[in-house]
This record gives structure tokens, C-alpha cells and sequence, in this order.
């Protein structure tokens, strides 16, 4: 039993930077696409550079080369059918203004979009492999044009003009001659349609004025049936087909949690897709000729990057847990049981055994909401442990049962740590994520107070070492926490973090400022609220000492959140510690750069807990 009295816990070990740089130095991976042979698959590491390249695993030697050598970060990867050729996307120093490039099968790079300043968004490639096509914003930076380009000879037409709104390339109709189009009304909401290459007409499949998602389209094989994930009219995203002579909408499967990564083999014979269960993956295969559904799951952790060979007898995916490092795996479609890890990425059974799993906290929140966690304590804890919140974007994000380093090096280091979903996080149905809109943001903020109260009684938790961190919107609920709530927690870690709603909106990249209207609310309608809840006019309440992080060329969070939260705590001496990066955007990606925030973090925070002592 802990000692009820809460008598204070040794300070932890001396920080061994060399320990804290193991945690941070586990590769990522993702995007695995199959070539036409089935013998390579292509995916994207950090693992040995640092920086998210091009790689490619060869089945028959078990073995895995880096295909490209390039100055930034690869963000996806995509096979040209019947070909070595392959499709990838790359931007400029965090900037995500994402150029599209085509790697021929000599490994040659060929830059295949014109403006440095637009973005490209890839929609696919026709099944003769000669044309792809993309969505930008380079006529007019809010909003996003549809093109179409032709690989032998770089022809580019614009196709569709985008009349204040934001259009999306789902992929090519298997005729050739068609599109299948998205208008996005939210991050959450959209419709489909059918476009006309030949004339630029849209045949609108889904219905414009049903507020739903339709998401992760593939078309059966003869080009009749459109199978989707979507909430039309229901609590959770569920599996559907639409016919595209009727529209009418078929429901396939139905779970009472959000299905996702939906993808269709080349023969049209089988889907596979996931659940996330509470932010921990099942996947899920469906025989589309006897109707037949058998699950499939790997562990605690999560399911990605769903991707058939040729003759769809393997799935590669991602599976991602918090004692399993992030990592390319094989499912066989035929036998369920053979499950396989590829190893793409390098850690050890040693290190792993140092992971630490969590465990679902709930509480009741302060209008009775049940509010979820994912719970991590050291092993062996027998004295009262500081605490530290990670605490997710989006907002419409979810915190999952996955590797997250900075989590894993405090537990390690004998904190408990707190990753919370509060209202308006994904993954517990349409109800739950819209409970913070625009004149309920604070309500998030409380339950992430609620959290910290309930958890200061638990006899494990140092109520004295309170620290709380977050990352871009989390980066928010960091700075509101310690301004509107000051005697919580007593330090505070805000990475590219937003201080203020209204020179958020003025500031952001304008291709995202209408989507985040619909969230957060309008300067027009709601600027008083703006100035009532941002953080950026309740700095002289802020008693918890920061450390703020930010990277130069981030469109979304632009750096003057920061720097302006910054200017207000110096003015009155108020000790604040800032890391900024040159090459970064709105994610630290470089590894040399994860090392460097990281570490501070830890460092900032053992400081002032060590001085709380």
C-alpha cells in the first residue's frame, strides 16, 4: 500500500542524456505500397537518416535499401500500375507545400508540379499508368483546382475550377474517363461526386446536404459499385457501398466504433480495413463474394498503411504499440494466423522489454461525462511519482495505444504520465467530437482539470510535480490550463502551440482557415470569445514556469503564437524557456531536431521538479 500521508518521492535518477536519446532515436515508418511483382515494397523511414526517405523491402532477401538520397522529407509513396516507376511527394523544410515527383526505375528523380508556393495533393493514376492527377491551390492560395497530367509528355489541364471551395481527388474511375471527386465542407464533412474529365460536369453521388463523412473510396472492379466508410446518419463510421447507377447506399458492416484504412485488393475480391476500439486497433477482411467477415487482430496497438500485393494473398500494414516499436508487417490473407514482422525499422527485444503498457483511466467529468486516458506508471513505483499530461492536436485527434518516445523516456524515468482524450477527441462516436465546438472550447480545458484533480487523490501521484505538455491544438490546452487554471499544475510545455484563436485565423495558411472556422469559430461572429479564452490576455496569471518549442516554417500554427506568448511572459519576468528550429514546420521531423526538443523537455522538467522538492 502507498502511504496515504503522500510523503514526497526521491527526486528521479540524474537524467542520462544518453538514455533519454534512445527513446527519441525509434524510427517511423509508413506508406508501404506494393510494386506490380509483389516481390518489393516501398515505404518511408526515418530509420538510419534521420529524415523520412524512400526505401524499399525486397521479399526474396529479406532485405531493405534506401532508393532515394534527398535534402527533405518524403510524405508518401504510390506505385505506378504494371511498372517500377513510382509517385512520391516531398515539401521544403516543413513547410508542407507538397511537390509531387515521379522516380523512374533507375532511381531518377523528375519533378513533375510547377509552383514552389502551391500545394499538391495526388489523386491517383488512370489504369493504363499514362496520366495521374492532383488537386492545388496555385491559381488562388484558399482554395484547390483539379488537374490532370500526362506522364509521357508533362502535359497538365485543369480540368475543374474551384468556385470557394475545397476540392479533393479520391481517384480514377476504372472507365478512365472519370474521377471521383470530394467536396469538403469540414475536417469532418463531405460529399462525393462523379467528374467528367471531357466536360468538367459533377454527378453528386452522395447526398450535399446530409452532414456525413465519406471517406477511403475504392471502386469495384467493374466500375458500378463505389465502397466507402461513412457516419450518414449514425453515431460511428461504418462500411457501405454506393450504387453508382442509383446512389443508393448499402450498409455492409456495422460496429459500434470507427472504422477506418479501408482498401480493396486488385481483383476486387476482398476489403480490408480496421476498427479502432477506444484507440486500439482490430482489422477486419470482407469476402465481397460470399459476404463473409473474419477479424484479425496483433496486439494492443494500432493497425496502418493497409496495402494488398498483386494477387492479394498478403496485406502489408503498420502495427504500432506502446511495447511495440512502430514496424512493416504481412498478414496472409488465406491463413489469418501467419502474421509476420518485417523488421524495416531497427530496435531490440531488450529495449522493447523496457516498454511500459498502459492502462484505460476514466473519470466522470464535471457534467458527468465519462472522459477516457491512457494511464502509464513506472514499474516497481513505491514512492509518490511526479505527473506529466501528453496531451493530443487536432482537436479532433485521439490519443492511441502506440510507441510515443517522450511518453515511454518519462516513465522510464519514474514519471507517471496522463494522455487524455477530452470532448472533442476522435474515436468515440459523432456525439463525443463535436461536445467542444466553437463557445464550448473551455469545456475540453475542464476536463483536463477534472483529470488532474481526480489523479492528485490517487496515492501513486506526487500532487507537488504537475506538469502538463501539448503539441499544436494540445500546444493550446497546455497554455489554457496554466493561464485560466493557474494553481493545477506547475509546469507547463507548449510545442507549437496557439495562443490566441484570432491571430491564429488571421495568420494560418488561408487553404485552412475556412475548415477551421467551422471548428473554432469565425473572428467575425466570435472574436469576443476569442479574447475572453485566449491564453495570449491571461499571461499575467500564469504562475507554472514554460518551455515553448516552434519551427519557422509552419503554415498551419504560424511562429508568432509562440513568439507573442513569449513577449508577454518576459515583459513581466516570468521564466520561460523557448527551442527554435530554422528547418522545422509544424512537426519536428528531423531526428537531430526530435533529440534537441526532447531532451530539453526532460531537462526543463527535471529541473523545476527537482527545485518543487
Amino acid at each position: 500500500m502507498y502511504n496515504k500521508k503522500k510523503q514526497l518521492s526521491v527526486v528521479p535518477p540524474m537524467l542520462d542524456k544518453e538514455n533519454v536519446s534512445d527513446f527519441l532515436q525509434i524510427a517511423k515508418v509508413f506508406s508501404p505500397a506494393f510494386a506490380s511483382d509483389s516481390n518489393t515494397l516501398s515505404f518511408i523511414t526515418d530509420a538510419e537518416t534521420g529524415l523520412p526517405q524512400l526505401w524499399a523491402y525486397d521479399f526474396n532477401t529479406g532485405q531493405k535499401t534506401q532508393v532515394l538520397h534527398t535534402d527533405d522529407r518524403v510524405m508518401f509513396v504510390k506505385h505506378l500500375p504494371d511498372s517500377a516507376t513510382r509517385i512520391i511527394g516531398m515539401d521544403a523544410k516543413g513547410n508542407e507545400r507538397k511537390q509531387l515527383y515521379m522516380v523512374d526505375a533507375d532511381h531518377t528523380l523528375h519533378r513533375l508540379t510547377p509552383d514552389d508556393k502551391a500545394i499538391y495533393q495526388y489523386g491517383g493514376v488512370s489504369a493504363d499508368g499514362r496520366w495521374i492527377a492532383w488537386a492545388s491551390n496555385e491559381r488562388e492560395p484558399a482554395y484547390y483546382d483539379l488537374y490532370i497530367a500526362n506522364l509521357e509528355d508533362g502535359r497538365i489541364h485543369k480540368i475543374y475550377e474551384a468556385n470557394h471551395a475545397t476540392y479533393n481527388i479520391m481517384g480514377w474511375h476504372p472507365d478512365g474517363t472519370h474521377l471521383l471527386v470530394q467536396e469538403k465542407f469540414t475536417n469532418l464533412y463531405n460529399c462525393l461526386g462523379l467528374l467528367n474529365i471531357a466536360n468538367g460536369n459533377v454527378e453528386w453521388i452522395t447526398l450535399r446536404t446530409t452532414y456525413a463523412s465519406y471517406s477511403n473510396p475504392s471502386f469495384s472492379k467493374d466500375g458500378k459499385q463505389l465502397y466507402i466508410l461513412s457516419n450518414q446518419d449514425r453515431e460511428f463510421t461504418s462500411l457501405a457501398k454506393v450504387n453508382l447507377e442509383t446512389h443508393a447506399l448499402t450498409w455492409l458492416s456495422e460496429h459500434n466504433w470507427d472504422a477506418g484504412n479501408l482498401t480493396i485488393d486488385q481483383k476486387g475480391a476482398q476489403l480490408a480495413y480496421t476498427t479502432n476500439e477506444a484507440g486500439v486497433y482490430r482489422g477486419w477482411l470482407y469476402d465481397l463474394e460470399n459476404n463473409r467477415l473474419v477479424d484479425w487482430e496483433v496486439g494492443m496497438g494500432t493497425i496502418e498503411g493497409l496495402a494488398f500485393n498483386t494477387d492479394g494473398s498478403t496485406l502489408a500494414f503498420i502495427f504500432n504499440g506502446p511495447t511495440k516499436t512502430p514496424d512493416m508487417w504481412t498478414l496472409d490473407t488465406r491463413c489469418l494466423r501467419k502474421i509476420n514482422r518485417l523488421h524495416c525499422t531497427s530496435t531490440t527485444a531488450d529495449f522493447e522489454a523496457k516498454l511500459q503498457t498502459p492502462t484505460i483511466y476514466t473519470i466522470e467529468s464535471f457534467d458527468g461525462l465519462d472522459v477516457p486516458s491512457f494511464l502509464y506508471k513506472p514499474k516497481n513505483l513505491k514512492t509518490p511519482a511526479p505527473l506529466a499530461f501528453w496531451v493530443h492536436g487536432g482537436p479532433e485527434s485521439q490519443t492511441k495505444a502506440e510507441y510515443q518516445p517522450v511518453i515511454q523516456c518519462l516513465v522510464n524515468l519514474g514519471y507517471i504520465v496522463c494522455a487524455p482524450n477530452v470532448r472533442g477527441s476522435r474515436g468515440y462516436g459523432r456525439t463525443y467530437i463535436h461536445l467542444d465546438d466553437v463557445r464550448k472550447r473551455m469545456d475540453s480545458v475542464h476536463d483536463l482539470v477534472e483529470i488532474a484533480d481526480t489523479l492528485k487523490k490517487e496515492p501513486e501521484v506526487d500532487e507537488h510535480r504537475m506538469a502538463v505538455i501539448g503539441r499544436s491544438y494540445g500546444g493550446f490546452m497546455v497554455l489554457a490550463a496554466v493561464s485560466h487554471y493557474p494553481n493545477v499544475f506547475d509546469a507547463g510545455i507548449s510545442l507549437v502551440g496557439i495562443s490566441s484563436f484570432r491571430t491564429f485565423l488571421e495568420n494560418t495558411g488561408p487553404w485552412r482557415r475556412k475548415l477551421r472556422e467551422i471548428e473554432y469559430g469565425t473572428i467575425e461572429a466570435d472574436g469576443a470569445f476569442f479574447d475572453q479564452i485566449d491564453p495570449i490576455h491571461h499571461t499575467d496569471r500564469i504562475t507554472a514556469p514554460l518551455l515553448v518549442s516552434h519551427g519557422a516554417n509552419d503554415p498551419r500554427v504560424p511562429i508568432v503564437e509562440t513568439e507573442q506568448m513569449i513577449d508577454g511572459l518576459r515583459k513581466r519576468d516570468h521564466p520561460i524557456d523557448y527551442i527554435r528550429f530554422e528547418d522545422e514546420g509544424h512537426g519536428i521531423v528531423k531526428m537531430k531536431n526530435q533529440i534537441t526538443a526532447y531532451t530539453g523537455m526532460v531537462e526543463f522538467l527535471e529541473k523545476h521538479f527537482a527545485e518543487n522538492s
